[in-house]
């Protein structure tokens, strides 16, 4: 919570008539209107479960203390007449038991493969049986969603086709919905670097951010092409933006996290020049953007990520990966750069070569920016989002 939810939720509790009630694990977040109902699981799968199985195991769990909470929201007389909700913890799991009468939406962000997709797409990291059955077993608790629901979103044509073809006429392709209002080129911004240096849009400042920094958003292909930016971009800065964790994918190995990992791959790097900043509370983030001279985005086939947009929405000159998700929303040449994802001197090249033409990229700026504006931007997805689910009543 709020999730992809943030604004919908609220924009349907505005309308008159309705009551709205999102069921959450978080105790500490309430949207505007909306009332909140927590919940927790009563345990987690154990380790002796089948690691195949600890996904659905987690899921029933999840989906069993959902459906406690909507009992108890039943007993006190509330019976939705539409229910929206993201499958992929297994709160969905029982919600057309409990509630056999409500419209039930998925969002469907994603569906897992065993090949074609996140899993063995890095050759350096090939997958073997065992990796590919468990990523087929990980979809147990999300087919049995995606059959039991009424209809479901997608955010992306691609994500949507992850999904087996035999349900995707009942998934429409609705992006969430960027607030291009607040994400918007700002030509005056500047951003403060711990070290007391402030840049502005005058300055040659590269970006790359993620909400952690690790492989599925191709961090180390983007710590491999540094050295090589820093000695193409002399005059550039480099600020990355990004948590320690793991939000998909594995650990790097022997206990670091990928930023000691990467550092200790690629060697010392001029910290008067590039600069860890760690997480960012969105206001800043957003001014980074703004004073950003070229963008890295990269993400191996999977969900494509807020922040592609966003940077897009900032009038950022992108350098993306040149992978399905990405794809779908750059053009190489038109609003942005494309370069393979697992090539660091292709995504080096492509950095310096929007570096050295910086002065006649505006064009290319305010392309990626109407990109959003017409496909993207929160005042036309969330209509369209609520002329859908209206359709349903």
């Amino acid at each position: 919570m709020p999730g992809q939810f943030r604004h919908l939720a609220p924009a349907l509790a505005r309308q008159p008539g309705n009551t709205v009630v999102f069921l959450t694990r978080r105790r500490d977040a309430d949207l505007p209107g909306v009332r909140r109902v927590s919940y927790s699981p009563t345990r987690c799968a154990g380790a002796e479960t089948h690691h195949y199985v600890r996904f659905f195991e987690n899921a029933v769990l999840h989906g069993q203390q959902a459906l406690r909470e909507c009992l108890l929201l039943a007993q006190d007389g509330f019976r939705p007449d539409l229910v929206i909700a993201h499958p992929g913890w297994g709160e969905a799991l029982f919600i057309k038991d409990i509630f056999p009468r409500a419209v039930l939406v998925n969002y469907c962000e994603f569906y897992y493969r065993g090949t074609g997709a996140d899993v063995g797409f890095d050759p350096s990291v090939p997958a073997g049986t065992d990796e590919v059955c468990r990523a087929r077993a990980r979809n147990a608790h999300l087919l049995l969603s995606l059959e039991s629901c009424d209809h479901g979103i997608s955010p992306t044509h691609w994500q949507r086709d992850s999904h087996p073809s035999i349900f995707r006429d009942k998934i429409s392709v609705v992006f969430d919905g960027i607030d291009t209002g607040t994400v918007r080129p700002a030509p005056d911004a500047s951003f403060a670097l711990p070290d007391g240096t402030v840049l502005t849009a005058r300055d040659t400042v590269v970006t790359y951010a993620a909400r952690n920094l690790e492989p599925y958003r191709g961090f180390p292909s983007f710590m491999r092409a540094v050295p090589l930016i820093l000695k193409s971009c002399p005059e550039a800065r480099i600020v990355i933006v990004g948590g320690d964790g793991i939000s998909y994918g594995t650990a790097a190995p022997d206990g670091k996290t990928w930023r000691q990992a990467m550092s200790c791959e690629v060697g010392w790097l001029d910290p008067a020049r590039v600069h860890f900043l760690g997480r960012l509370p969105y206001s800043s983030y957003l001014s980074l953007l703004q004073v950003s001279t070229v963008h890295a985005y990269l993400t191996v086939p999977f969900v494509l990520s807020w922040s592609c947009l966003e940077a897009m929405a900032a009038g950022c000159v992108v350098v993306g990966s040149r992978t399905p998700p990405v794809e779908e929303v750059i053009t190489a040449g038109h609003n942005g750069f494309l370069a393979g994802f697992l090539d660091p001197s292709a995504i080096a090249g492509q950095v310096a070569e929007a570096v050295a033409r910086r002065a006649s990229l505006g064009g290319m700026r305010e392309q990626a920016r109407r990109t959003v504006l017409d496909r993207y931007a929160l005042d036309k997805c969330l209509p369209a989002q609520i002329r859908l689910l209206n359709s349903f009543l």
